[in-house]
């Protein structure tokens, strides 16, 4: 039996604002969208791997998400690491940096955490 990741998905509040954000902060795309009467779904994809991010909008919805702890998270190497920074940081949008570990985080327009790290080769991801 072999299980093959296909998508992460999280739920946004505002659609129009987190496909600006994801496009600029992580340059994804949209591969497809699936529109219905109360929700619409965006798959959004990197260019070269096969994973997904599948965001949802529940069109009725007006009040932000409560992640809790939101103790999960996604995350991306980079294979400018500076210039990912840089970028990020006049987004403002680095939520967490961890010089010791040579990574940073990046929050969402819905407070969904994400993993920056330089791209190299045999390492552990965290």
């Amino acid at each position: 039996m072999k299980f093959t990741f296909v998508h992460n998905n999280i739920n946004v509040l505002d659609l129009d604002k987190s496909l600006d954000f994801y496009k600029k902060a992580l340059n994804l795309a949209e591969n497809r969208r699936w529109n219905n009467p109360g929700f619409t779904l965006v798959y959004l994809g990197d260019g070269h791997s096969q994973h997904q991010l599948e965001l949802t909008w529940l069109k009725d919805r007006t009040a932000p998400y409560d992640l809790g702890d939101n103790e999960i998270h996604l995350a991306f190497e980079v294979d400018d690491y500076a210039a990912a920074h840089a970028l990020h940081r006049q987004m403002g949008c680095i939520c967490y940096e961890n010089e010791g570990m040579g990574l940073y985080f990046i929050s969402d327009p819905d407070g969904y955490w994400i993993e920056i790290m330089p791209a190299r080769e045999n390492h552990a991801h965290h």
